[in-house]
């Protein structure tokens, strides 16, 4: 079994190799190993396939396409998937174990997988589900980053894991999502939907893993009773193991110890530990109670939990209408932060809890992450309820939902429900404000700050309230007044496309700009019929920018806004307009341009325009991988337009040196 696990590793080094370098040949076009040395590691990797009759995942001797369904069939479980039961007390591990031997592992906070093998190939895998029936997502898991597609072992196998999204993948994904606001909330909740798409292709993107956490079948593989052999059985199939080490009543608490400071830089994601008998026999004579299993047992993290005074409770109007009430507390050291502040969620939460004013409260974070009020020591329920919204002074009303009494403003027109239209505003291709992400506008116009966009030009006046919210600063504020003054000065068509106006976008805004060569005045007096003349805007962009202006309070915000700014007129060379009627689309990575926002606006300048897609109205492809099957490279080749890459277009269009 030794020999067999070290060439799995031997198979997994080659595999992330060749990986490497067929990544940077194809997509990077740079060779980082000759192909004689590639087809050497290529053949030694097929070498062992053969000799252990495994192909791990991601091996480059195996094609796992892409797939799409309809919908994810549901299966039921040849046997329930029971919770576990609970402890927080570590003495109480000690009690339960007795004079036996355990398994002490990661409890993951993932999604639990079971898979099938059959002859040695996966057969399906299924979700948890509601423990008796899970969804069908065999799709997906051969696209997991590490799951053995193909094992040695030839009978049926049935094996039950936790597929998860370490946290530096997780913080790569979301920072690729520049609005804060749609960033995906923790890993669990990401991997959830990662393991349950549609299309698998997306899935493979997310770098799911799978650590398997217990062996339900093996036929005919002599285990010695032992759970720990189990392990390393599927260790020997090529299956990553949760971690775990063998523990009895005299080392237990000294082992929970030592997770408890591993937890602090571990990367994949867990909620606990998993403590459960190494005999299986002795296990499975336990039985079961109707909702756990008596083989093993869960242990939580005890929460750090501290004693504070609230000070009031703020109520935060959102998008939706509804009003979350937040209760503000004397600042407590709580997991290594200092925390002030903890949502109650709703107006049931509230009266639940009795809270008053001056009430000696305690807090703690939620799985070591978000605050919460645990228990009022003191219960003077005397908050009011406000009958009117802290934001636009209209009428609020409770709305019962499932029994759960929540808060609402029934104001249609309500600045709250705008969250949007002020994100848009600050965005990059807009005003371009940094400081002003949607979570933080959403705050700012629950205090009052904001009402409309002239606002923002005035937030220093709020300067003592900014400084002392949580997640700011004295250096977070000047940071945030300095990009406000920095976008004073802007371009008329980035201030038209901050506006919102329905299917304006900022090359749409920029033609109608230069039809009218920056006249603002000209501009705001527009009609559907010139409009409708411009080649690419036509009558329903017309339209919608004519109503914009039509409208008397869009005017008069706009009138608003305009004593904030200086507009920046761009001056047009007739002579540079090289490329003006011309279409053209832009895609992948880019060499000499620092994005592709960079190239777009040389070649707006010069008069020319860059969709979104290719069309029979484009000019040219610009890709600098011709040779790829991205969906704009098949539409350009189906309608004959052609494909150039970067520094063809840089001679031919732009006649610069390369």
């Amino acid at each position: 079994m030794e020999a067999n696990t070290e060439k799995i590793q031997q198979m997994k080094a080659l595999v992330e190799k060749l990986r490497v370098a067929s990544k940077a040949y194809y997509t990077q076009d740079r060779e980082i190993m000759s192909n004689l040395e590639y087809d050497t590691l290529y053949d030694a990797l097929v070498s062992l396939e053969q000799e252990t009759g495994m192909v791990l995942a991601g091996s480059p001797t195996i094609s796992v396409g892409y797939e799409a369904v309809d919908e994810l069939p549901k299966e039921a479980h040849e046997s329930p998937m029971l919770s576990l039961d609970k402890t927080k007390e570590r003495e109480a591990l000690k009690d339960w174990l007795g004079d036996k031997e355990g398994l002490l592992s990661w409890k993951l906070d993932g999604l639990t997988i079971v898979l099938t093998y059959q002859n040695g190939e996966l057969l399906k895998a299924v979700t948890r589900g509601n423990g008796e029936v899970g969804e069908v997502i065999t799709n997906n898991a051969k696209v997991f980053k590490n799951i053995p597609l193909k094992i040695q072992f030839q009978g049926e196998l049935i094996l039950r894991g936790e597929a998860v999204i370490t946290y530096q993948d997780f913080e790569e994904i979301n920072s690729h999502i520049e609005d804060v606001e749609a960033r995906y909330k923790n890993p669990r909740n990401l991997c959830s939907g990662s393991v349950r798409q549609l299309n698998n292709q997306i899935t493979a993107e997310r770098n799911v893993r799978f650590y398997a956490f217990a062996l339900v079948k093996a036929e005919g593989v002599d285990f010695e009773n032992s759970r720990e052999k189990q392990f390393e059985f599927l260790s020997s199939q090529g299956f990553d193991v949760v971690a775990y080490v063998k523990v009895n009543a005299s080392n237990i608490v000294a082992a929970v110890s030592d997770y408890e400071e591993r937890i602090k830089t571990y990367d994949v994601p867990s909620d606990g530990l998993v403590l459960i008998y190494d005999d299986i026999v002795y296990g499975r004579s336990l039985g079961r109670t109707a909702k756990f299993p008596r083989d093993s047992i869960a242990f939580k993290w005890a929460d750090e939990i501290r004693e504070t005074i609230l000070k009031e409770i703020e109520w935060s109007p959102s998008r939706t209408g509804l009003i979350n009430p937040v209760a503000i507390f004397e600042p407590v050291e709580l997991e290594g932060t200092t925390v002030s502040r903890a949502s109650v969620h709703n107006i049931s939460i509230l009266k639940t809890l009795k809270l008053g004013i001056g009430d000696k409260i305690t807090v703690y974070k939620a799985n070591m992450i978000i605050p919460q009020i645990a228990e009022n020591l003191t219960g003077s329920e005397n908050i009011e309820i406000p009958s009117v919204c802290p934001v636009c002074g209209g009428a609020t009303e409770i709305r019962a939902v499932n029994e759960v009494q929540s808060l609402y403003c029934s104001n249609p027109d309500c600045d709250a429900k705008k969250i949007k239209s002020f994100t848009h505003f600050v965005g990059r291709d807009a005003m371009n404000i940094d400081g002003l992400s949607e979570a933080t506008l959403e705050k700012f116009i629950a205090k009052g700050f904001i009402h409309q966009y002239q606002d923002i030009f005035h937030l220093d006046r709020y300067k003592a309230d900014i400084v002392a919210m949580e997640g700011f600063g004295e250096r977070s504020y000047k940071k945030l007044i300095n990009s406000i003054e920095t976008a004073r000065d802007v371009e008329l068509p980035k201030l038209i496309f901050s506006l919102g106006i329905a299917n304006i976008g900022l090359a749409n805004a920029k033609v109608i700009c230069r039809f009218y060569d920056f006249n603002l005045d000209s501009l705001r007096c527009a009609t559907v019929e010139e409009l409708a003349m411009i080649d690419g805007i036509g009558e329903v962009i017309a339209k919608a920018f004519v109503d914009y202006f039509s409208n008397e309070e869009n005017n008069k915000r706009f009138e608003n806004l305009l004593t904030e700014v200086h507009i920046q007129k761009e001056e047009i060379n007739e002579e540079e307009q090289t490329l003006e009627g011309k279409t053209f689309v832009i895609t992948g990575n880019l060499n000499h341009f620092g994005s592709r926002n960079e190239l777009k606006d040389l070649i707006e300048k010069k008069g020319g325009k860059v969709a979104g897609s290719v069309s029979s109205k484009t000019l040219c492809l610009i890709n600098n991988d011709s040779t790829s099957n991205s969906s704009k490279n098949k539409k350009a080749k189906e309608l004959n337009v052609s494909i150039v890459t970067e520094e063809q277009f840089m001679k031919e269009y732009l006649d610069m040196e390369v």
